[in-house]
């Protein structure tokens, strides 16, 4: 580590190469070790801290691992930067935190709450919010809305109380992908623990089921693998109990959604034929349904996240040039949730810079700012391949400049 990086925090680093080789140093590693444990070239790492190549997710688990740090650190979340200053989306929060430690014994409030079918449809407002990844108007509503549902669902009796706590246990989902989006691993653990809460006094059992599919997705970003493995199999089989063989679309929606995670989690694997033969199992489901895009309890299943998995799993694989060409000519249609189009185009652009493809990279990083701008702001990959853009422009290309700036990196 140079003079003037010692001292710093791994967020102070700008880029993953940096935050990489910062925990390297301090954990007194060499190269050779730590490539050796994490199965890759030295050559490779080196590319990694340079910045002339960028992890894949995981990848970053895996060094993570290896580095005995979170995830989250490499990546260098949660962002403190231009971002905040201008959205202002981390402000919520200390009150959310504040909301979970005490939420079967909230606050007193100065003004009883809202009927339950106002805070409903408000509810319902947020919910769309979070599926198009507009996390800074959707932080504002949470802590209050969350609140109000939970006096509530504590207050009432019978189908209410119980109508109450489901809609509860979808504002704590919402709470569970702001904190995640933003990098706030442990208050996203609390908050799918407060889904399970609400969800056990919903009396619907799907939604105890997307509380283990929450968790299923915590697993998965901290590289637990085999614990992973054994709740998607834990998962599958009860889609196959509650329905007992009598599938309609929620069901198969639910159960096409676990089968992109055991894709994702085979290809992070690197085991190709299993990813492959997900892919095809959530095909074959998705037909089931007339191959219609859907959303299941706030859960998005169908041809297009089939594919927007496909070019995922196939850059995990580490086949760029296959998910380039997986993509082309597809193009998310604008009923997908937001969040779904603009990761798309993030793992677009990631495999277009790996392949060289320099000006898609960039184009595709715009395309997803356009669709969602705070879900692409704060994602990882859109930093990493920013950062790469910028040390690949000897021009000083002024948009790329721009975006980079605008997404933190610079």
């Amino acid at each position: 580590m140079t003079r003037a990086g010692k001292g710093k925090q791994l967020s102070e680093f700008k880029t993953v190469g940096e935050r990489i080789r910062a925990a390297r140093k301090t954990r007194g590693l060499t190269a050779q070790q730590v490539a050796d444990a994490a199965n890759i070239a030295t050559s490779t790492l080196y590319a990694y801290e340079n910045g002339t190549r960028t992890p894949s997710t995981s990848m970053i688990v895996k060094l993570a691992q290896v580095l005995r740090v979170g995830p989250e650190r490499l990546h260098g979340q949660p962002y403190w930067n231009g971002a905040e200053a201008e959205d202002g989306v981390q402000a919520v929060i200390p009150d959310l935190r504040r909301l979970m430690i005490c939420y079967d014994t909230p606050d007193d409030r100065d003004t009883p709450p809202r009927p339950l079918e106002v805070l409903i449809t408000e509810m319902k407002h947020v919910s769309r919010m979070r599926r198009d990844g507009q996390y800074a108007p959707m932080g504002a509503l949470l802590p209050d809305l969350l609140n109000e549902l939970t006096h509530v669902a504590l207050s009432s009796t019978g189908h209410k109380q119980e109508k109450a706590f489901w809609w509860l246990a979808l504002g704590y989902r919402a709470a569970n992908s702001l904190a995640h989006k933003l990098g706030y691993h442990d208050l996203s653990l609390t908050a799918i623990e407060r889904v399970r809460w609400a969800a056990s006094r919903s009396a619907d059992p799907y939604m105890e089921f997307i509380a283990d599919y929450l968790l299923l997705g915590a697993m998965l970003r901290q590289g637990t693998w085999k614990a992973a493995t054994r709740l998607m199999q834990q998962l599958e089989s009860r889609i196959h109990r509650l329905t007992d063989g009598r599938f309609d679309d929620t069901s198969r929606g639910l159960l096409g959604s676990v089968v992109l995670k055991r894709a994702a989690v085979e290809a992070r694997e690197g085991r190709i034929d299993p990813a492959m033969r997900a892919l095809e199992e959530a095909e074959e489901i998705a037909a089931a349904s007339r191959n219609v895009d859907g959303i299941y309890y706030e859960t998005s299943f169908g041809p297009s996240n089939i594919k927007i998995h496909e070019v995922y799993v196939l850059r995990e694989l580490g086949d760029d040039e296959g998910a380039v060409q997986s993509a082309a000519g597809f193009e998310p249609p604008e009923e997908l949730p937001g969040e779904r189009r603009s990761h798309h185009f993030i793992d677009l652009a990631a495999a277009q810079l790996a392949t060289g493809d320099k000006a898609a990279a960039f184009n595709s990083l715009q395309r997803a700012r356009q669709i969602a701008p705070n879900h692409t702001r704060f994602h990882p990959t859109t930093r990493h391949t920013a950062a790469a853009l910028v040390r690949a422009d000897r021009n000083s290309h002024d948009s790329i400049a721009g975006f980079a700036r605008w997404s933190g990196v610079i």
